[in-house]
């Protein structure tokens, strides 16, 4: 290869990794106050409470649509297991009742939308 295509080939290289990093300019911190986590590009933000669960979706860094959106979670503290159902309430995935959540809870998220499946999430409560 000659030195002039090997700097073209340098300068594209380049060029692409600067153009990938700039699709991820969005921030990945709470908005809510949850824990919030990135898979494909969309970042879901949990806040758990004992008597309310909710799950902010955001396509970079924008509110997405979660109208026909719905989440099934599992909660696991130790040997506990609970299954919640989430359904859309005005911007985010909400379910109300009783749950056992705190710091070191594990939760996993099956996130639908428009009956697709968007994506598996893992979360741990601090």
């Amino acid at each position: 290869m000659n030195k002039q295509a090997l700097l073209a080939a340098l300068a594209l290289s380049l060029a692409g990794s600067a153009f990938a990093a700039g699709d991820h300019s969005h921030e990945h911190k709470p908005m809510h106050g949850g824990v919030v986590v990135e898979v494909k590009d969309m970042d879901y933000e949990l806040v758990a409470k004992p008597a309310a669960i909710q799950l902010h979706l955001r396509d970079h860094g924008k509110p997405a649509d979660v109208a026909k959106a719905s989440a099934k979670l599992t909660l696991l503290n130790g040997t506990e297991k609970q299954e919640v159902e989430l359904k859309p309430a005005g911007d985010k995935l909400e379910a109300t009742g009783s749950f056992k959540v705190g710091p070191g809870t594990k939760a996993v998220a099956v996130v639908t939308i428009g009956g697709k499946p968007a994506g598996t999430v893992r979360f741990a409560l601090k």
